[in-house]
C-alpha cells in the first residue's frame, strides 16, 4: 500500500495500539485486541528497516498506554492547585516511556528472518522485563484482556505472560499465512477456551466455616485526611464493624485509620471494642525509629497487636521518592500517599501471617497485588490471600477496575482464594479460579459478611513460575531466525 507511509503509517499504528487497549477492563472488548494486534504485527513485519519498525512499535505502544493508563491523571487531580499541572506530562511521559518497550520489540523483530514470529518472541520478553526493571510496572499487559473469561485459566499453567503469548501468537499466524494462519489462530483460541471452560467446571474444596466482615467506608480521597472528616470516616468503620453479630475477622482497607497507634494508643482499644474483642485487620500507618510504614495490623482483645505486615513493594513517587530525604529537604518534594513523613519505608518482603483457625494469609497492600513474582516469593504457601487497598487514588472510571482485574489473576495463577477490601471499591471475594463470588457495589458505604473459599493445590505456575515460558520464547526465537517457507495461497 504505497499511501501507507510516513505519518499515515504511524497514525494507523497509534490507532491500532489504542484499539488494542479496549480489551482491558472495564471495556473488555478483547476481540478488538486480537484484530488490532494483528494489524500492529503486520505493520512491523512490513517495515523495511529496524528504525521504521521501532517507530511503528513506539507509536502503537504509546497509543495503547495512553488509553489503557488514562487513569494516571487521577492522583494529580486530588489537589489540582498543587499537582494538576503535572497531569498532562504524566500521561505523555508514561505512555511514550512504556511505548519504548513495544518499539524495541519491533526493532528486534526486524533483525530476524521471520519478523512476525520475532515480534511475538521479543514483545513477550520485553513485556516480562517491563514488570521487573526499575521495580517493575506490569500494568495493562496484553494478556490482561482475557481476565474474567475462560481464557484466563491458562495463567494457572504459564502465568500472565503466557496469556500474552497465546494472544499475540494467535494474531501473528494470519500475518504469516493468511488462510492456514487463520486456522491456526482458531485452533489456539479453541484449545485455550476449551481448557478454561473445563477447568472452571471442576469442583472446589470447601472453605473455612468462619465469618469475615469486609468494611468499605468509601472515604473520598480529597477529604480522607481532612481533620474535620477524619472522625466521620473513622466512625463509619466502627459502626459497620459493630453491626449485628461480630465476625471472626473484620477487615478494613489500606490506611483506613487516620490516627497512628504510636501517638494515640487508645485507638487500638476503640477498634477492638467495636468488634467485641474479635480480630480486626486494618490498614494503619506506623512509625518506628523515625521511619514510617504503610502497614496492615491485626488487633484483637483489648487492642493487642497480634500480627503486622509492612508494605514491601512501594509505588515510586506515590509512596516514596528516590533519595526521598534529600528531595524533601532540598526541594520540599514528598510522595503523594505518604501522610506520615515525606515518604514511606519499605518492609522486608512478602510474609505469611498465621491467624490460627483463620488459616495462614498472604497480605498484599494495594499495588503489590499486580506483581505475580511478588506473590510467588511468599516464604510459605498460604491458605488464602488478602489485599487491602485504597483505590480512591485511581478515580472512578478505569483504574480501580483494572487493578481489581489484575488481583483476580493472582488467584488463578496460584490456585488460592483472594479476599479484597478497598476503600471505595472494588471489595470482593474471589475463589481459587478467579471467579467473583460476592462483592459490594462500587463507591458505596457498606460491609460484606462472607467466608473464606477453599484453596486448590499449587498450580503449575505456582510450582515452576516463568521457567516454561522462557523455554517457549527460546523456541520461538530460534524459529524466527529461520527463513520461513512460502505457503500456497
Amino acid at each position: 500500500m504505497p499511501w501507507l507511509t510516513g505519518r499515515r503509517r504511524l497514525a494507523l499504528a497509534f490507532a491500532l495500539g489504542a484499539g488494542a487497549a479496549l480489551g482491558q477492563a472495564p471495556w473488555g472488548l478483547w476481540p478488538l485486541t486480537l484484530v488490532a494486534m494483528a494489524g500492529v504485527t503486520a505493520l512491523v513485519a512490513r517495515a523495511t528497516t529496524s528504525r521504521s519498525a521501532f517507530a511503528v512499535g513506539l507509536a502503537a505502544g504509546t497509543g495503547h498506554f495512553a488509553l489503557a493508563l488514562s487513569w494516571i491523571v487521577e492522583p494529580f487531580l486530588i489537589d489540582i492547585a498543587a499537582h494538576g499541572w503535572m497531569a498532562p506530562f504524566a500521561v505523555v511521559l508514561l505512555s511514550s516511556g512504556l511505548g519504548l518497550f513495544w518499539g524495541a520489540a519491533a526493532a528486534l523483530a526486524r533483525q530476524t528472518r521471520t519478523p512476525a514470529v520475532g515480534f511475538v518472541a521479543s514483545f513477550i520478553a520485553l513485556e516480562w522485563l517491563r514488570g521487573v526493571i526499575l521495580t517493575g510496572f506490569p500494568w495493562a499487559m496484553l494478556g490482561h484482556v482475557w481476565i474474567g473469561t475462560p481464557f484466563d485459566q491458562l495463567a494457572a499453567l504459564i502465568g500472565p505472560s503466557g496469556l500474552s503469548l497465546a494472544l499475540l501468537l494467535a494474531t501473528a499466524l494470519p500475518v504469516l499465512w493468511p488462510w492456514r494462519g487463520l486456522a491456526g489462530s482458531a485452533l489456539i483460541l479453541t484449545l485455550a477456551f476449551g481448557f478454561g471452560t473445563w477447568r472452571l467446571a471442576q469442583p472446589l474444596p470447601p472453605g473455612r466455616d468462619l465469618t469475615l466482615r469486609l468494611v468499605q467506608p468509601n472515604a473520598e480521597q480529597s477529604l480522607k485526611w481532612d481533620q474535620a472528616m477524619a472522625d466521620e470516616f473513622f466512625d463509619r468503620l466502627l459502626d459497620l464493624t459493630a453491626e449485628g453479630t461480630p465476625a471472626d475477622l473484620t477487615i478494613w482497607p489500606e490506611t483506613a485509620v487516620p490516627f497512628m497507634l504510636e501517638y494515640a494508643p487508645s485507638v487500638a482499644e476503640i477498634i477492638t471494642s467495636a468488634s467485641e474483642g474479635k480480630p480486626v485487620a486494618a490498614g494503619i500507618q506506623r512509625e518506628d525509629a523515625g521511619r514510617y510504614y504503610n502497614s496492615l495490623r491485626v488487633l484483637q482483645d483489648d487492642g493487642i497487636e497480634r500480627a503486622r505486615y509492612d508494605k514491601a513493594h512501594l509505588v515510586p513517587f506515590g509512596e516514596y521518592i528516590p533519595f526521598g530525604d534529600l528531595a524533601f529537604d532540598w526541594f520540599g518534594l514528598r510522595a503523594f500517599a505518604a501522610q506520615a513523613g515525606a515518604t514511606y519505608s519499605d518492609g522486608p518482603g512478602p510474609q505469611v501471617l498465621d491467624l490460627g483457625p483463620l488459616g495462614r494469609v498472604l497480605p498484599l497492600i494495594c499495588y503489590e497485588a499486580i506483581f505475580p513474582r511478588f506473590v510467588a516469593a511468599a516464604p510459605a504457601r498460604p491458605d488464602w490471600m488478602l489485599q487491602v487497598t485504597n483505590d480512591a487514588w485511581f478515580g472512578i472510571r478505569t483504574g480501580p477496575f483494572q487493578h481489581f482485574a489484575q488481583a483476580r489473576l493472582r488467584a488463578v495463577e496460584q490456585g488460592l482464594p483472594l479476599i479484597r477490601v478497598a476503600n471505595t471499591g472494588i471489595t470482593a471475594v474471589i475463589d481459587a479460579r478467579g471467579r467473583i463470588l460476592d462483592q459490594l457495589p462500587f463507591a458505596t458505604i457498606g460491609a460484606l459478611d462472607t467466608t473464606i473459599p477453599g484453596a486448590l493445590p499449587a498450580t503449575a505456575y505456582a510450582r515452576w513460575g516463568d521457567g516454561p515460558l522462557a523455554l517457549l520464547l527460546a523456541g520461538l526465537a530460534l524459529l524466527a531466525m529461520r527463513r520461513p517457507r512460502r505457503a500456497a495461497h
